[in-house]
């Protein structure tokens, strides 16, 4: 208990209000980053299906998805933005000594957002303006962009975790660096397909959650099963490939970042036979209160035999391993994640089985209920797979290099704090705009749907006007799709 509090001690006073900022920002960004990330995918796969099966309904969603893209992508901008801006105002240390090594990542990102940005802004303007195949293939870079924004900064994100790719001159400083080699660390190939998945089942479900909703409120039209299958198709099949890289994100880690491993694992010392703990509480004594003790377990999970050595956090000094406190952090955040992977492979098997027996779309309540929060807890899923990561890795910001308190910004820890307290109205602000953007899309919409049905009839929704072609006649106009006065102007 002395070496924790005398680690706290010692640390700048600066330091929590810093990682406090840095932390509320990046867990609110990763929100939006699923749709960012994914949902281009998703769209485009629906367009895909609406124009090989000539089905209005499919280009009608994936028109509707676009428009929400489009707005999810501005917002993430703004909080993308300013987690860059943090880096350098917050961690200067960071990237005063080792910017020229990584900081490649965070050009590729800048680039692949710019990119996405045009291509974003083309594919909106394409609809009834371009000829559909035109237009189709036009979109088809944008999943490319969000994949390579993805690459930048888990580049970055990994060689933070394994560094490598320079040398150190007398002074500490980095020399001779290889680009190639600080970009493709040990840990991207893991990190990055790990991230890519999950962002794709998270935007899969979020998106589904929201039709699964309208189906438990009896809106059970083709509209709103075709909006819910197609990705939840995308995010079941997602899920159990997931389930198989994240084993093997684990097993790297453990070969990798003992030490961080040892964290997650709320391992103290280094040992064979070694028991896994599903929750409990690591106290500074190296005892573990609380949780369920499986013997034998983290061994045999570590390296499929009981005899597998796994290291202890004692094997370094108290210095250089996260504290009790974070290890429990990261060890929760960790079975958390793994809780909700498990409980959503059950409910993709679900489907799957529902599927390949009866070729139709589950009909208990009970799935749509499922389905309806599995958007929330993917979303939740990945904030705590960051956690795990950032805090397993304290007390280095580059492993085994540098320290965060090595790394934080002079200013006031007073400043920092009024700083959090200003970012937290803002960001507030910021989405409980987006917030109020989606709801009125949605809520024109559904009035535009009833208009074409001649007044409100709850369930039925119209499926014959498409996104490309003349526009069926709307009484009042649907703004949604864009007015009937620009179409003419384009014919």
């Amino acid at each position: 208990m002395h070496t924790s509090v005398q680690l706290l001690a010692d640390a700048p006073a600066q330091l929590l209000p810093a990682r406090e900022l840095m932390a509320f920002t990046l867990a609110t960004h990763i929100i939006l980053v699923p749709l960012g990330v994914a949902l281009p995918f998703i769209t485009l796969v629906m367009h895909y299906h609406g124009l090989r099966r000539n089905d209005a309904t499919a280009l009608l969603l994936a028109r509707r998805w676009s428009a929400v893209m489009a707005v999810q992508f501005a917002v993430g901008v703004i909080t993308g933005t300013v987690l860059s801006f943090e880096f350098g105002l917050l961690w200067p240390g960071l990237m005063g000594r080792w910017g020229d090594v990584f900081g490649i990542g965070f050009g590729v990102e800048a680039w692949a957002f710019f990119l996405e940005a045009v291509l974003i802004a083309i594919y909106l303007y394409g609809w009834r303006r371009l000829k559909p195949r035109t237009h189709f293939l036009l979109g088809l870079p944008l999943p490319a962009t969000a994949l390579l924004g993805a690459f930048g900064i888990l580049a970055a994100n990994s060689w933070m975790n394994t560094p490598q790719g320079f040398s150190l001159d007398p002074g500490g400083n980095p020399v001779d660096v290889d680009v190639w080699k600080a970009l493709f660390t040990p840990m991207l190939g893991p990190q990055y397909w790990h991230f890519v998945v999950a962002m794709v089942l998270t935007a899969g479900y979020m998106v589904a959650g929201v039709y699964a909703v309208g189906w438990l409120r009896g809106r059970r039209d083709r509209y709103h099963r075709l909006g819910f299958a197609v990705p939840f198709t995308i995010a079941a099949l997602a899920t159990p490939v997931q389930f198989i890289l994240g084993d093997s994100i684990a097993r790297s880690v453990f070969q990798k970042q003992p030490v961080k491993f040892a964290a997650m694992e709320l391992v103290w010392k280094t040992d064979t036979r070694v028991p896994e703990y599903l929750f409990g509480r690591l106290h500074p004594d190296g005892s573990v209160t609380g949780g369920i003790k499986v013997p034998l377990l983290d061994s045999l999970l570590a390296g499929f035999s009981v005899n597998t050595e796994v290291v202890g956090l004692t094997s370094v000094p108290a210095d250089e391993r996260p504290t009790a406190t974070q290890a429990t952090i990261a060890h929760w955040a960790f079975d958390l994640m793994a809780g909700i992977g498990s409980v959503l492979v059950l409910l993709a098997l679900w489907y799957g089985l529902v599927w390949l027996r009866h070729r139709r779309l589950p009909a208990s309540r009970w799935f749509y209920r499922g389905a309806a929060c599995a958007g929330v807890a993917s979303v939740a899923a990945v904030e705590c797979g960051w956690v795990a990561s950032e805090v397993g890795r304290q007390p280095w910001i580059v492993y085994q290099n540098m320290k965060v308190a090595e790394a934080v910004t002079a200013t006031r820890s007073t400043t920092l704090w009024i700083t959090l307290g200003l970012v937290i109205v803002v960001y507030l602000l910021i989405f409980g705009s987006l917030l109020a953007v989606l709801l009125t899309m949605r809520t024109r919409w559904r009035l535009a749907d009833e208009q074409r049905a001649g007044g409100p009839h709850p369930g039925h929704v119209p499926e014959t006007d498409s996104p490309y072609g003349p526009r069926a006649p709307v009484p009042g106009g649907d703004s949604a799709l864009g007015s009937s006065a620009s179409e003419e102007g384009r014919r």
